[in-house]
């Protein structure tokens, strides 16, 4: 049972991992996009919104764009690489404490 829980702990981290790194580079390819003004109903671009702005958007109340440039996709890139940094290696710790004890 230990073996197994330890495996799922494994697996769950690894998939963590990969979705904030997905993640990360969505938050890098709206933030390109915005450069070239595309149009707001194109599919993509919506779907970048959608998934972007619930991030970005407390980011922006705190910081608010400055002279035109908007900060928030560089501060999300940091935030989602160090919950890549920490997130991930802590559950494959917990991973291997379980499976040592057991």
């Amino acid at each position: 049972m230990a073996s197994f829980l330890s495996r799922l702990l494994i697996a769950l981290s690894a998939i963590l991992d990969q979705a904030l790194y997905l993640y990360m580079w969505v938050i890098i390819i709206g933030a390109l996009i915005t450069w070239v003004q595309p149009s707001p109903y194109n599919p993509i671009v919506v779907f970048l919104e959608r998934i972007t702005e619930p991030v970005l958007r407390p980011i922006r109340r705190l910081l608010p764009p400055t002279m035109g440039l908007d900060i928030s996709p560089i501060i999300a890139i940091f935030a989602v690489m160090f919950l890549r940094m920490v997130i991930p290696p802590t559950i494959r710790d917990l991973a291997s404490s379980i499976y040592r004890n057991f």
